[in-house]
This record gives structure tokens, C-alpha cells and sequence, in this order.
């Protein structure tokens, strides 16, 4: 798991008691070796680097007792697009009455002018506020005569009414920094979950205890404990494809309401146990109230002859089939129902959760043994495991238990066969709430994504290519071929946007195999025709062997990659080309042999290229065997993909002979 439970520090006296504090770094003491700087040389790519950051929360003991972060930090632009850093915008949430103000900013530009440095203050009244969304606005300010070159520093004080929500903090951000720092002042009455997350290590943890700290008025008072943390040389977060959303996986601190213990002697909890919430998911309306109401998401007729198959499989794929059959997702998420089943039967639509617990409903009407798994997709973070955060949840799918196997079921999209969960849901672990208690299951795929493309043309002396071109999806690729298809509203619309991409290849016919059956392959065949030659009767000509599908770059751009590389599913591609081509031509240097694997049995790369007479014959295969693979793992997959564009941006050269 990619969160780590930080050790709390405890309200017990072992040694002095601090009164006094370092607030971080002073304002205003930019350096001329800040302004020297050209470049940083732990990353020669950055734009802009954080020289020195600095925050501190704590609950302030005047006025209406609320939470302050006093922010502080220090940047030097080293590029023209890092000029857009000067650009700050703060977010402040507000609800009903109740608003987080932004107070004391500071905000200033150095730069060299007559050989000296000079401060450019900037004018408070250029501050505006942004309404974004009905909870949201943010407090916006640029900071004046910045350029490449120049050090920007800004500050401010960020109050909020919302004592629980305390201030989470990241150390990571898209751009490097040199030094971080982060302090936590909190009551000895308020009790909090502190998590780190991401793969950095700290460099600073400490605390201390603080005597009389908080003093809410009433002659009570509390002691508090503040917390240290600090990380110094971050390299800058940078998102590259294969991944599952950043907040896995950004440097942070975060921090979760646990309990408040009331001066009076109450105590309030926050955290619940899994215990607490599967009892209230029972009882929701929106959840366990929906799960009773099968009878009610069923065609009579198609009720009817449900019940009669004594098969409990074939009974569960019919209530599936049906099901997919019947909804239509409004693309929104949620596992709670959102319209009520009975309602979102009715209209024929609804969110995830209407749907899936319609789902559920009826699978239990059937007579099936089948719970509700929620879970949160790839795009929405990785659940707590430590204890429930229902936040952390955005999904529900059906976990349906025959003859000792389960199986996970999605009904949103038609194209899914039963038993395959969307790649979205591939998310580490979901919870199945069960009647009695529940527990974590592992999210795998159900098949891999298998592409098979077999080429077969033939090259006449006039210079055009014609043959064949059969492709053969399995598993998720089929999944996502017809997805693909299915934005089309015929195939004919299908092959005006092929030509778009491939606009020298005239497809002759164009066929479909198993385009609605969706436990099979789905086949793909074209009969084809383009154009080699640059000119009639060429003295040479270069072509390439991947037709109809070519890799023009390498995903895996970073130098380090300190998370997961997660392809979602396991991956098989594979080329078989043949093509006979007039005698009096002959291929020049044809490529080498390639082989590569991957460590741990974790994949291969195969290219093999053959001769015979005026025939050649291309194999070309990219296994990758597993769905996820280390940060370890990532050089070596970096270099197979490097091997793997070149190999297919390798064009062939033929010329004439003689």
C-alpha cells in the first residue's frame, strides 16, 4: 500500500517542554547566487525550482478559534515557460455561511538591474477572486516583473473555519525542490489518522510537546503536540502514461479526523470501524434498502424464465445479460443509488450504482449467492485499507459466488462479457460487504489484451501493394476494439475516419467476425491496396512492415520513475507480415534479430525478419506477462520500448538489382 502510518507522536511528558519556535525562513533575504543560478543541476530540464518552502498549521487561540497554514516560499524561474509560476492561485472553500479568507499576502519578484538586485513589490489591489464551483472559489494574484532568471517569493495566511479538515501537505509538486518543510501544531484533544504518502523518505521528522497551547476560553486549556516533517532534494512529479491516479503516489502528508475528546469529558468519533459502517450500509436507503427490491428491476416474462434454468450459471448470465441490455450509464459515478432502482428501471438510465445494485438486486432474486464489492477507479486513488474512509470509494460491482468461484460483474457497458471488470475498476483491492461481515478482495483482470495482425500482400511492378489484413482481438483488446467500434454509427463512418489516419490505403471490403458476441474474439479483416513506389518504375523504395499500427515514441520519457508502472492488464501484440514483392528487386541490410526479456519472467520482445527467393517474412511479438511492474523494473522496460520504436519507425529498403 502506498500510503505509510506515521508513528503519533503521544501527549507524554518525557522531557522538556518547548516554548519557543524557528518560523521556518526569513522574508525578503533572496541571495545573488539565488539570481546566478542558470540552471539546477539535479534536474537540467526543470523550469522552475522551489528553493526553500515552508508551512505551518495550527489552531489559533483569538477570535473564533480557527485554523490557520501560514505558507511561505521561495522559487527561481530558470526558463521562459517557468514564468507561469508567477501566476498564484489559492483555493478557498466556503458552504453556507461559512467561507476560508486568505489574509497577510506578500508577494514579490527579484531581479539584476545596473548590476544590483531589486525588489518588485507586488499591489494588493490586483488581488480577484474566482468563483470555480458552488463550494469553491480561489483567491488569484500575478506577481509583477518576472522573467527568465528572476526569484519570485510569496507568503500568505490561509484561515479556515473548518477546524477538522486539517491542512494536508504536499512535498511534491511538478516542480523540484531543494527544501521542503512542513509543521503541525494539534490539540492534545483532537486525535488524528497522519499518514505519508508516495516512495520519498523524510529527512526531518520530529516533535515535541507544547504545554497550554490551545486555550478555547472557559479556563480550559490543552496541550499540543507539533509535528516536524522536512524532505530536501524532491525531484519533480512528473505523469507519464501507465499510471493509476498521482495522489497514490505524490509526497505528502495527510491527515484524518480520528476523535475529539470535549473538555466536558465527551468523546466524538470520527474514524469508524468496518463494523459501524457495513451495519449503516445495510441500513441505507440508497444501498442495502435498494438490494430488496429485485422483484422489481425484472420483466415478468424474463423473471419467469430465469427462475426455470436450473443451471446457476447460465441463471446468472441471463440476469446479466438483461441487465446490460436494459440500463444506460449516465457517466456518473457513486455507489449509492442515485435515482432509487425502481426509478432508474423505469427511465432505463442511471449512475454506477444504480445500476449495479439493480444488478446485484436481481442476481439475489435469482436465487444467487451474490454481495456487493465497492471500490474506487484507477482515476480516483487507492482506498485507505488501515480503516474506512468512505470517501475513498466511487464504485460498486457485483461479487457472485458459484461452485467455489467468483466472479466480479459490471453491467454499465454492453460490450463487457460477463465476468470482466472495465480496466477502471483494476484498482488494488475493493471491500465485499457481506450480510455478516466484510472484507478486502484483489481487483485482477479476468483475461489479458491479445492483438494478434496477420499481413499477407503481395507487391506488383507497378508499385502497388495489395493484400490481405486480419486482426484478431482477444480478452480486453477485444473489449476495447468494440468500444471503438461502437463510437461509429455504422462501418462505413468506421473507415472514413481509418482513411483519415491511413489516407494512401484504400480498404476493398471490410469485414466483422464476432462483433456481438462478446465472450468471443472479435476478427477484423480487410482486403487492401496502397501505393509503394514514389514513381513508376523506382530504382528503390523504403516501406514499412506495421501498416496498420506503428509506435512512433517511448511512453517511458523519465530518467527515474519512483512509482508503478501499471498497464491495468497484462499485454500480448504480435505482427505476422508476409509479403512477395518482383524479383528484380532485392531488401538491402534487412534488420537484425532481436530478443529481449524482461527480468522475473515478466515479458519479452521478439523481431525476426526471413528471405526466401523474393518472399520475406516478419515476425514481430511484445509480451508483457504481468499488469503491474516496479519502479525496480522500469529501466528494463524502458529499453525494451526503445528497442521495440525503433525496430517499427525502421523502414525496409529495397532496391533494384543490378
Amino acid at each position: 500500500m502506498y500510503p505509510r502510518l506515521l508513528l503519533v507522536l503521544m501527549l507524554v511528558y518525557t522531557g522538556a517542554v518547548a516554548t519557543a519556535q524557528d518560523h521556518g525562513f526569513d522574508y525578503g533575504k533572496a541571495t545573488y547566487r539565488e539570481l546566478d543560478m542558470t540552471q539546477y543541476d539535479k534536474d537540467t530540464t526543470a523550469e522552475a525550482v522551489v528553493l526553500q518552502e515552508f508551512g505551518e498549521a495550527y489552531i489559533d487561540n483569538s477570535n473564533d478559534h480557527n485554523l490557520l497554514l501560514e505558507y511561505h516560499v521561495r522559487i527561481k524561474i530558470l526558463k521562459k515557460s517557468g514564468v507561469r509560476y508567477a501566476n498564484i492561485e489559492i483555493p478557498r472553500y466556503h458552504k453556507e455561511s461559512r467561507s476560508e479568507t486568505v489574509r497577510k499576502i506578500r508577494a514579490s519578484s527579484y531581479n539584476y538591474e545596473n548590476g544590483s538586485m531589486k525588489e518588485t513589490k507586488f499591489d494588493p489591489k490586483n488581488i480577484y477572486t474566482q468563483n470555480v464551483t458552488q463550494n469553491w472559489d480561489v483567491t488569484k494574484f500575478a506577481i509583477p516583473n518576472v522573467r527568465q532568471g528572476s526569484v519570485i517569493e510569496f507568503s500568505y495566511i490561509l484561515e479556515s473555519p473548518y477546524i477538522f479538515n486539517f491542512r494536508d501537505w504536499e512535498f511534491q509538486s511538478e516542480m523540484p525542490k531543494i527544501y521542503s518543510e512542513y509543521w503541525a501544531t494539534i490539540p492534545g484533544n483532537y486525535t488524528f489518522n497522519i499518514t505519508l504518502r508516495g516512495f520519498l523518505k523524510l529527512d526531518l521528522e520530529d516533535g515535541e510537546v507544547i504545554k497550554d497551547c490551545f486555550a478555547p476560553g472557559g479556563g480550559y486549556r490543552a496541550d499540543c503536540a507539533r509535528y516536524k516533517w522536512g524532505m530536501k532534494d524532491i525531484p519533480a512529479f512528473r505523469e507519464e502514461e501507465y499510471m493509476t491516479a498521482k495522489s497514490n503516489f505524490l509526497a505528502g502528508i495527510n491527515f484524518e479526523l480520528s476523535e475529539i475528546q470535549h473538555f466536558d469529558g465527551r468523546k466524538d468519533k470520527y474514524t469508524k470501524e468496518w463494523k459501524d459502517v457495513e451495519d449503516e450500509l445495510r441500513r441505507d436507503d440508497d444501498f442495502g434498502g435498494q438490494l430488496k427490491s429485485g422483484r422489481h428491476v425484472l420483466d415478468d416474462a424474463v423473471a419467469a424464465a430465469i427462475l426455470a434454468e436450473q443451471d446457476p450459471l447460465a441463471r446468472a448470465r441471463q440476469v446479466y445479460d438483461y441487465t446490460k441490455s436494459w440500463y444506460t450509464w449516465n457517466e456518473d459515478y457513486g455507489y449509492h443509488s442515485q435515482s432509487g432502482i425502481r426509478k432508474a428501471y423505469e427511465k432505463k438510465k442511471g449512475n454506477i450504482g444504480d445500476i449495479n445494485l439493480s444488478l446485484i438486486a436481481a442476481l439475489r432474486y435469482a436465487k444467487l449467492d451474490v454481495e456487493p464489492l465497492i471500490l474506487s477507479t484507477r482515476n480516483h486513488g487507492l482506498p485507505t485499507d488501515i480503516h474506512p474512509v468512505m470517501s475513498d470509494f466511487n464504485y460498486v460491482v457485483a461479487k457472485l459466488n458459484i461452485n467455489g468461484k467468483s466472479y466480479l460483474l459490471d453491467a454499465t457497458i454492453p460490450y463487457l462479457p460477463f465476468g470482466m471488470l472495465p480496466e477502471r475498476c483494476l484498482n488494488g483491492k475493493g471491500r465485499v460487504m457481506t450480510e455478516k461481515e466484510s472484507y478486502w478482495f484483489e481487483l485482477k483482470p479476468a483475461d489479458k489484451s491479445k492483438e494478434v495482425q496477420v499481413i499477407d500482400v503481395a507487391l506488383s511492378p507497378e508499385g502497388i501493394l495489395k493484400g490481405t489484413l486480419q486482426t484478431t482481438y482477444t480478452g480486453y483488446a477485444a473489449l476495447y476494439k468494440r468500444l471503438k467500434l461502437g463510437e461509429f454509427t455504422n462501418h462505413d463512418e468506421y473507415l472514413k475516419d481509418f482513411a483519415g489516419k491511413y489516407p494512401d490505403v484504400e480498404v476493398v471490403t471490410y469485414t466483422v467476425e464476432g462483433e456481438d458476441e462478446f465472450e468471443k474474439p472479435l476478427i477484423e479483416k480487410m482486403v487492401l491496396t496502397f501505393p509503394v513506389f514514389d514513381q513508376p518504375g523506382a530504382k528503390g523504395f523504403l516501406f514499412s512492415p506495421f501498416i496498420a499500427r506503428q509506435r512512433r515514441e517511448n511512453p517511458f520519457k523519465s530518467v527515474e520513475r519512483l512509482y508503478p508502472v501499471d498497464f491495468g492488464v497484462p499485454i500480448e501484440k504480435t505482427l505476422v507480415f508476409s509479403m512477395s514483392y518482383p524479383e528484380s528487386y532485392e531488401l538491402v541490410e534487412p534488420p537484425a534479430k532481436v530478443g529481449l526479456a524482461l527480468p522475473n519472467d515478466g515479458g519479452r520482445f521478439l523481431f525476426d525478419i526471413q528471405q526466401t527467393g523474393n518472399r520475406l517474412s516478419l515476425h514481430n511479438s511484445l509480451q508483457l506477462k504481468r499488469a503491474v511492474y516496479s519502479s525496480e523494473e522500469y529501466h528494463y522496460l524502458k529499453e525494451l520500448y526503445s528497442r521495440v520504436v525503433a525496430i517499427e519507425q525502421t523502414d525496409l529498403v529495397f532496391r533494384k538489382k543490378g
